[in-house]
């Protein structure tokens, strides 16, 4: 057992700050397997994909397998309004949960948009403007990477158009409100203003994927626009990766370790942020990695539930098919109050992972999520997301159940967000009116039939749908 920091105080982390870091950090010449292909659109159309106008130095940061990328003058200068951000040794969390070994905190809900999706947001916006572009167009679910977004295209002079899951947006308008006041075009998705909205028949009404295709179409079809995206991504995932290489300075600076890292996954931005920089480092020493566990919804189970198949990362299916853990494109995805993990696949690269058994795979219910989000609160004096709730929620799990007795440094948890835009769903918990939606078997098994699977492995063929 590592030897004891001191608590928390009031107005500061217990952990000395780390530097903002000078690199990003890619796990991919970590790799066990090489990723696979994407495969062609399995509806191309003249000049369409999901890539056009992706800039060359994203395009290199996905496929080339180089271990440090510089962060841009720019982009770090950006970063230092908000970064480091506070890591902490969440004792008051540790006795609400009953927990036998130490929960340490990563914070990234203290910037505008509220959550992680900032970091990548910049890089991209910056990459984008070099490239020449002057509008940029996402789709976001529970609004964080909207937020990002629209703010990122405000510091580096582009419009920025976003599709908003419309059940999101229903509930959490005053995303929409500080997304149109950082300068962006909010549209609720399903929309009026593209061909793959009128086509729907409302199996997509509440999906990311939904929002995401119309963001693809509508980029397509306006000059110098292009589309991005926040979280599936190789290259979002790399500069996510400050945080993880800020936690381990940090807990350096503590004297500590972690035997287990968790984060939240929706395609896995956050998550792989946290946990891959610890895989680097483990493998580039020759050592045991932590335990990588990714908390999902258990509304959109796909890598504990799913196939690993070559499936649509969007409702267009304009873009490359990619292989991936999947509940299925065309799954109508339960309503939820965590948006941002309402998304039928996870990343190329965290799906690999989970498959050659390096990444683990938990999938929690809205309400448990929740109640974790409230002892965070009632202890920390913190308010999660709801998404974050997930992992706290999947952590509380592993520190205060029989699992604690193999993780005796403890558990390291990715707090992706800030909870203030969703006091809505707080406040149905404490109504003792939220519910969960569990996943239809049956809708789940037609959804990924046809897909075209990968090879089977170890994880494949325990328990996804038959």
């Amino acid at each position: 057992m590592s030897a004891p920091v001191t608590e928390r105080a009031a107005a500061a982390p217990a952990v000395p700050a780390a530097g903002v870091p000078g690199s990003w950090r890619s796990v991919l010449p970590h790799l066990t397997t090489e990723l696979p292909a994407d495969l062609p659109p399995e509806s191309p159309a003249p000049g369409s994909g999901i890539h056009i106008n992706l800039p060359m130095e994203l395009m290199r940061q996905s496929l080339q397998p180089r271990e440090f990328w510089d962060i841009p003058q720019e982009v770090a200068e950006a970063y230092r309004s908000f970064r480091p951000t506070p890591l902490w040794r969440a004792r008051g969390f540790e006795r609400a949960i009953g927990a036998r070994v130490p929960v340490w905190v990563k914070y990234e809900g203290g910037n505008i948009s509220g959550s992680h999706k900032l970091n990548t947001a910049l890089a991209q916006a910056y990459y984008y403007k070099r490239a020449g572009v002057t509008e940029l167009v996402t789709g976001t679910g529970a609004g964080q990477w909207g937020t990002a977004m629209a703010a990122a295209c405000a510091m580096f002079g582009l419009r920025c158009t976003v599709f908003m899951v419309g059940s999101s947006l229903a509930k959490k308008p005053y995303r929409g409100v500080l997304m149109r006041m950082l300068g962006a075009r909010v549209h609720a998705s399903p929309s009026t203003l593209t061909a793959v909205a009128a086509a729907d028949d409302g199996s997509q009404g509440n999906s990311l994927s939904l929002a995401i295709g119309e963001a693809v179409e509508y980029a397509q079809t306006h000059d110098g626009a292009a589309f991005c995206i926040g979280s599936g991504e190789t290259y979002s995932i790399l500069h996510q990766s400050v945080i993880g290489l800020e936690s381990e300075e940090q807990l350096a600076a503590a004297g500590t370790s972690v035997d287990a890292v968790v984060g939240a996954v929706g395609a896995g931005s956050n998550f792989g942020g946290i946990a891959l920089p610890f895989l680097a480092s483990a493998r580039a020493a020759g050592a045991e990695p932590p335990r990588l566990v990714a908390a999902e919804s258990a509304a959109s189970p796909k890598l504990s539930q799913g196939v690993y198949a070559y499936d649509k990362t969007d409702a267009t299916g304009t873009g490359p098919r990619e292989a991936m853990y999947t509940i299925g494109s065309d799954y109508r995805i339960p309503d939820s109050h965590s948006g941002g993990l309402r998304y039928h696949g996870a990343a190329k690269l965290v799906s690999a992972l989970r498959h050659s058994g390096d990444v683990e795979a938990v999938a929690v219910g809205q309400v448990e999520a929740l109640e974790a989000g409230r002892r965070f609160t009632l202890s920390e004096a913190v308010l999660p997301a709801p998404e974050s709730g997930h992992a706290l929620a999947v952590a509380a799990r592993l520190a205060a159940g029989e699992e604690a007795r193999d993780l005796p440094d403890g558990v390291l948890v990715c707090l992706s967000g800030h909870g203030y835009l969703d006091l809505g769903a707080y406040q149905q918990l404490l109504a003792g009116e939220l519910a969960d939606s569990a996943p239809d078997p049956a809708g789940l098994r037609d959804a990924v039939r046809g897909l075209a699977r990968i090879e089977d492995g170890p994880l494949t063929a325990a328990g996804g749908p038959a």
